[in-house]
Parts: structure tokens; C-alpha cells; sequence
């Protein structure tokens, strides 16, 4: 008998659970998968947690029940992975594996910055990539009565890159809804040198940055929070004052992968871009917000990378050389607040381009435009997740790599 580990039992380690179990005989193959929480988030719904749009109970559930039957379920801890000898130590057991998949995630560090886990964590600072950040957030905006909001972002790689943006986009929206948007200036704070890491798409959110009155500052690397003075304050000594920051700590890779000596300076684990096997070791593979992979850190993406990752386990399980398939694809809807959203898709190479999604020509969600329709869609999502992604089902007419089709390139 053979053993397959998978670390992690978020979106990608629960999907691929899903994937192998019926393409694996389990005469000759045993599948352990392994996580030490018990509970499974949705954490796209986070963003939405904030403004009382999702329940708490909307957006978690018990992570059990997405297991596939003839899975073995560990909630346990995650010591320490052992590559050359293939081994996972766990808090009081040892397994060995033949094939690994390492599906951690990422998680926020806010120690990295000097003051931001400071006095004012969660009073006056908040995080919203957390279930804990999103409901005290949520706590906070439901009595605060208006002054400087900052929504700030740390440094590059973060789960889903468009989220700070959508936040901005869903506070200008809440605060018109609560009649004190007049009371609110919204600032938004960035690294990057434009309001996305994508240009096309850059030009399009700066522009309703603008039109909703959300001042937007680049180029902004931050060294640190001034909790007395209420300030974040960049290296260059530039400083943007507030009563209230809603800012995005600096991701990393899980602590395990730092203690086991195989990831990079953020703790991503080194990964062939296109095949998604270790840089450094035949027999492991990583997916999601593991990898260091120059994809975006989202759902659809480890939706996509699912595929490509299941079809590579089996010809190595065989022998044979893998496919060297994956692109990077990824497509994300942009709520841009008031009831309306934007949608990208695009890929290693190829930037957002306008055009129609999924069939081309007829849609029927538009590429890089506003509508109503695409704001349906994120919101269907949830369900999707739930019922479709995590189980590892194809979704209809959406292919794993980008495709060119209806689209202006």
C-alpha cells in the first residue's frame, strides 16, 4: 500500500482530495489528508462580513463534511516535513508518504511591521483576511461615526489581490447607504505604483477610484504604525494620518513550511510554474497560496492549478513526464459597490482584456465593464464554492487554461 499526504484541508487541499480519491484504487493507495483546524471558511466572504452583507454563518462550515469518503481525515498539527526522507511529522504521530501534496496556504503577519499588531490591533487597526479581523471590523463600523479611513496594503504576494480594492469600493458604498458618506474620507494606500498589479486593469480601478472620491496614494512602502499619533508612516518619511486603518499585513507561507527548510523568504514553497511539482523534490507537489507561483493568490486560481495538479500526480504516479500545462489563469469578479461589479480573467502572460465570459460573443458576463449582472455572479459564487469547487466538480464552460476566445486582445 501506497500513501498520498495532503497538508491542508483549505480550498485546494480539500479539492484535490476530491479529485484523487476516485482516479486512485484504494487497494493500492491510502489518501490522508491533514489539517488542525476543524472548521472550513469561505474566505471570499470575508470581504462582505465588514458591511453586514454575509452572516458568520454564511461563510464557515464544518470542514468534515467536504471529505471525501475512503479519505482519511487527521485534525492534527503539522510539525515539521521531513523531504529527504519522506516523512510528515505531526504533533504525535509520524506519517510516511510516496507522493506529498502541500496545500498550507498563506496566513497575515502583521508583526512584520513595527506597530501594527500593536495597542490599537483590532480597536482602531483592523485586518479583514481573517474570520477574527472580519467580524470585529464588522463590530467596529456597525457604531463608528465617520473621520479618516485608510484602507492600506503592506507588500505583494496577498490572497486575492483585488480584495483592498473591493473593501474601498464596498465602504464608499456603505457609508452612502448609512447617509454619512460626507463624514467619511476614504484613502487609499498602496506599494504598488497604480491601483492594481495588473496595468490594464490598473487604469480601470484608478478611474472609479476618482469617480467615488477615494484618494488613492502609490509608491507608499510602509515602516511603520505611529499607534499614539494614529499614523502610518513609509520609509521615505512620508505620513498619512487616521482614525481608522484597515490595512493588509504582509502574507506569508504557513510556519511549518519555515521550520521545515523549504520555502523562500516569505515561506512559499519553490514550485515549477507550469507543471506545479517542487523545484527541489520529485515527489512533492504544491498548490494554491503555497506556492510561489506568479499567479494570483485566489480561489479560481487553485480551481484551475487542481486540474493540471491531478492530471501530473497521475502520470507520476507512472512514470512519465508531466505536463507542462498550467498558465496562471485566473478570473476574479471586482465589486465596485452600489450593486455592481467588474470581471477579469487573465493569465501568466496575457493582462484583463475586455470581452465576454464564459462563451464568446454571447456571455453573458462582460470582461472589465460594470454591471449588475457580474455583482449576481460574485455573489453566486458562494454557492458554487460550496457545492461545486470544493468537491472537485468541472464547472461548465470555465477551462483551466485562459481561453482567447471573445476576448480583445
Amino acid at each position: 500500500m501506497k500513501n498520498l499526504v495532503i497538508l491542508g484541508a483549505g480550498t485546494a487541499g480539500t479539492m484535490m482530495a476530491n479529485h484523487l480519491r476516485p482516479k486512485l484504487k484504494k487497494n493500492d493507495w491510502n489518501i490522508s489528508i491533514v489539517d488542525q483546524y476543524k472548521t472550513h471558511y469561505y474566505q471570499p466572504g470575508f470581504l462582505f462580513l465588514p458591511f453586514d452583507i454575509y452572516t458568520e454563518d454564511q461563510v464557515k462550515k464544518n470542514g468534515k463534511k467536504f471529505i471525501p469518503r475512503g479519505v482519511n481525515y487527521l485534525q492534527k498539527k503539522i510539525e515539521q516535513i521531513l523531504p529527504e526522507d519522506k516523512k510528515v511529522k505531526l504533533e504525535d504521530e509520524t506519517l510516511n508518504y510516496d507522493v506529498l501534496i502541500i496545500a498550507t496556504g498563506s496566513r497575515i503577519a502583521p508583526e512584520e511591521v513595527e506597530g501594527m499588531k500593536g495597542k490599537n490591533w483590532q480597536k482602531s487597526v483592523f485586518d479583514f483576511y481573517t474570520y477574527e479581523g472580519a467580524v470585529a471590523l464588522r463590530n467596529k463600523l456597525r457604531e463608528w461615526e465617520g473621520g479618516n479611513m485608510v484602507v492600506h496594503l503592506t507588500e505583494m504576494p496577498i490572497k486575492c489581490p483585488v480584495a483592498p480594492l473591493e473593501f474601498a469600493f464596498l465602504a464608499d458604498s456603505y457609508f452612502e447607504k448609512k447617509g454619512m458618506r460626507d463624514k467619511v474620507k476614504l484613502t487609499y494606500v498602496t506599494p504598488l505604483s497604480g491601483a492594481f498589479t495588473k496595468e490594464k486593469s490598473s487604469k480601470a480601478l484608478g478611474y472609479l477610484l476618482q469617480e467615488k472620491n477615494i484618494h488613492i496614494e502609490i509608491d507608499f512602502a510602509i515602516e511603520r504604525v505611529d499607534n499614539e499619533a494614529s499614523k502610518i508612516i513609509d520609509y521615505g518619511g512620508r505620513e498619512i494620518p487616521f482614525d481608522l486603518l484597515v490595512t493588509i499585513p504582509t502574507n506569508m507561507g504557513d510556519e511549518v513550511i519555515e521550520r521545515s527548510g523549504m520555502g523562500d523568504d516569505l515561506n512559499f514553497v519553490p514550485t515549477d510554474p507550469h507543471t506545479l511539482q517542487s523545484k527541489e523534490y520529485a515527489d512533492v507537489f504544491v498548490i494554491g497560496d503555497a506556492t510561489n507561483v506568479p499567479a494570483s493568490k485566489a480561489g479560481s486560481v487553485a480551481h484551475f492549478e487542481a486540474e493540471t495538479l491531478t492530471d501530473n500526480i497521475l502520470l507520476h504516479i507512472e512514470g512519465k513526464a508531466l505536463k507542462p500545462e498550467f498558465d496562471g489563469h485566473a478570473n476574479c469578479f471586482i465589486e465596485t459597490g452600489r450593486n455592481k461589479a467588474l470581471l477579469i480573467d487573465f493569465n501568466y502572460k496575457q493582462e484583463p482584456v475586455e470581452g465576454t465570459f464564459p462563451v464568446a460573443g454571447i456571455g453573458p458576463l462582460k470582461l472589465l465593464k460594470e454591471s449588475v449582472f457580474n455583482h449576481w455572479g460574485k455573489l453566486a459564487f458562494r454557492w458554487i464554492y460550496w457545492n461545486v469547487l470544493l468537491k472537485g466538480r468541472p464547472i461548465p464552460l470555465v477551462s483551466r487554461n485562459m481561453s482567447t476566445r471573445g476576448k480583445k486582445l
